[in-house]
């Protein structure tokens, strides 16, 4: 246990606060640890991380933020580590010396022990599950595949409308099937550079038209969407679906656009969103509500759970205002969420 202690003796000065000094140190102590030096670095990783799951932070959150700060190989590691694997395994794999591997390490636990405290997320309660639930999110995860991949924007168009409506109906089933009775849940979703505001603002349109609540998170590159399981997929397949849409629509042509366009763009593109997603999910509920005059209080009292919920984690938010500048961006952006498949 040598090789253990002296590098958790030589990490403390890094975990505290410590510079590029302290963390060459300590990896030259865990490099040369000779055969201990993998047992040593999986203990350390272990703390760390389990510090940082103590202050509301889940491995993948850990992973995303390693990508988001530091470099790609931070970001193989950080997953290879929460995966269970080695850092042995990873130096081999990458071609690495043991020094360069130990840097990588002490680096990213260095990055771990600097993040703060934020809001645990805690799973939401045990829902019985529509008939046919896994089917139907089957199928629309299809029709958002079809739509990412075809060439022809009014096949595209029509795909994302009905995979749009099969998820508002798949959650009037979820709601039907529940009640009010099973709480809501939340979670992360990468919300990344660069227009991340305008990014951010796309997730909230998405969030809300499936009666979820989105909270940015922008020092952390992330929203955290509160809402009911089903609703939380949903959220989180449109979401992804419509920006690999958008940057499509965006780079249509490969011609090269200033900054204010595209962020114009991306804006523009989320408003129009948000306004087509609202009405495809009240034409739904409507629907549902004659078929079922009770849906509409167990929505009631489901809408008021994820209010409560979003308070609750978020006690105290703000508001951020997004501004286009560029007019011919704004157009190309409403132009593209006309043709989104929703």
């Amino acid at each position: 246990m040598d090789g253990v202690d002296d590098f958790d003796r030589a990490l403390g000065p890094v975990l505290a606060g410590g510079g590029d000094a302290e963390t060459d140190a300590a990896a030259c102590v865990l490099a040369g640890a000779g055969e201990g030096w993998a047992p040593a670095a999986a203990s350390a990783y272990q703390r760390v991380a389990g510090q940082a799951h103590a202050r509301g932070w889940t491995d993948p959150d850990l992973v995303r933020m390693a990508g988001r700060e530091l470099t790609g190989r931070h970001h193989r590691l950080a997953g290879e580590l929460a995966r269970g694997r080695d850092l042995a395994a990873f130096v081999t794999a990458e071609r690495l010396d043991r020094f360069s591997g130990a840097t990588l390490l002490v680096e990213l636990l260095r990055l771990y022990a600097r993040l703060p405290r934020v809001p645990a997320l805690g799973p939401g309660g045990p829902a019985p599950a529509a008939p046919g639930g896994g089917k139907v999110l089957g199928r629309i995860r299809a029709l958002l595949a079809k739509a990412e991949s075809t060439g022809y924007p009014e096949e595209a168009e029509a795909l994302t409308a009905k995979a749009q409506h099969l998820m508002a109906r798949h959650s009037i089933d979820e709601a039907l099937a529940a009640g009010a009775g099973t709480g809501p849940g939340a979670r992360r979703i990468g919300v990344d550079r660069p227009y991340e505001g305008a990014k951010a603002l796309l997730l909230d349109a998405v969030a809300a038209a499936n009666r979820c609540e989105s909270v940015w998170s922008a020092d952390f590159g992330f929203s955290t969407v509160v809402g009911h399981d089903s609703d939380l997929e949903a959220v989180d397949l449109l979401y992804t679906s419509l920006l690999v849409q958008a940057d499509r629509a965006l780079h249509a042509g490969r011609v090269s656009r200033s900054r204010d366009f595209r962020e114009s763009f991306l804006i523009a593109y989320a408003a129009r969103i948000r306004r087509r997603l609202t009405e495809a999910a009240g034409e739904e509920e409507s629907a549902g509500a004659r078929g079922a005059p009770g849906l509409l209080p167990v929505l009631a009292r489901r809408d008021l759970a994820v209010q409560e919920e979003t308070k609750r984690l978020f006690p105290a938010t703000t508001t951020s205002r997004l501004k286009g500048r560029d007019a011919e961006g704004w157009n190309h952006g409403e132009r593209a969420a006309d043709r989104a498949r929703l």
